[in-house]
């Protein structure tokens, strides 16, 4: 496919992805920011939150450290961790008990020993060496087979790399249940354990609900792009074979 590293005929199969990614960001971004400014009856901050979750789930043994960064909150399996930002540590907003929750809704998975958890934790080795790989790869199968349609060299290594970027899409694929699972745990802790009113179950359903879309954004991008690289895959046979 002459030409294929200064024209790419098929990225508009991505165009969708990047919109869906735009909105999901900008979804996220502004009901964060506005039940950021809104606060709890009860006056946990987020810190608090997580550790009343983790000891009444019988973990007081999970830490929970405070990280810089804007959303960098996360659970780490291997450190048995929570990890808040500062804004979502410190502050006693609707927006970070939601987060607190979510995360700690990780740790829950994690000792309960869900299944789409094992299976992510499990991928993740081979993720991280497959999306450091995958577009060098991907790339050096352009090049030799431009140089040389007539060998399959090129178009072996391109599929290789296809196939290592897939799993990182099944990667994404895999985390959304995880994601969902979480938030859906976060919800039922923080009414069970009174940490939020009646009239705050909305406003944290719509801050978890909006940080849910960036993974469906991601997954759905993903997905878009692998498709975009097996039509080239394709139409590079298709040419090669003339």
């Amino acid at each position: 496919m002459t030409g294929l590293l200064y024209f790419d005929p098929y990225f508009w199969v991505t165009i969708p992805g990047i919109l869906i990614a735009m909105w999901a960001q900008w979804r996220l971004s502004s009901s964060y920011s506005r039940y950021s400014r809104v606060g709890t009856a009860r006056g946990f901050t987020g810190a608090q939150t997580a550790r009343l979750i983790l000891d009444r789930n019988g973990m007081a043994n999970v830490e929970i450290y405070r990280v810089n960064g804007h959303l960098s909150d996360h659970y780490d399996p291997g450190r048995r961790a929570v990890f808040l930002s500062g804004d979502v540590f410190e502050t006693s907003s609707v927006a970070a008990v939601g987060i607190a929750a979510h995360e700690v809704g990780h740790a829950i998975q994690h000792k309960t020993g869900y299944a789409w958890l094992g299976m992510r934790m499990a991928m993740v080795g081979l993720t991280g060496f497959s999306s450091k790989v995958s577009w060098f790869v991907i790339l050096a199968g352009m090049i030799l087979s431009n140089m040389n349609p007539r060998s399959s060299f090129g178009r072996t290594l391109l599929f290789g790399g296809i196939v290592l970027f897939g799993v990182t899409v099944a990667f994404q694929v895999i985390t959304l249940p995880v994601e969902y699972d979480a938030s859906s745990r976060a919800k039922k802790e923080l009414e069970r354990l009174g940490i939020i009113g009646s009239q705050e179950r909305s406003a944290v359903a719509s801050v978890l609900s909006a940080a849910a879309l960036t993974y469906v954004a991601g997954m759905v991008t993903s997905i878009l792009e692998l498709l975009r690289l097996l039509l080239i895959f394709r139409g590079q046979r298709s040419n090669d074979d003339r």
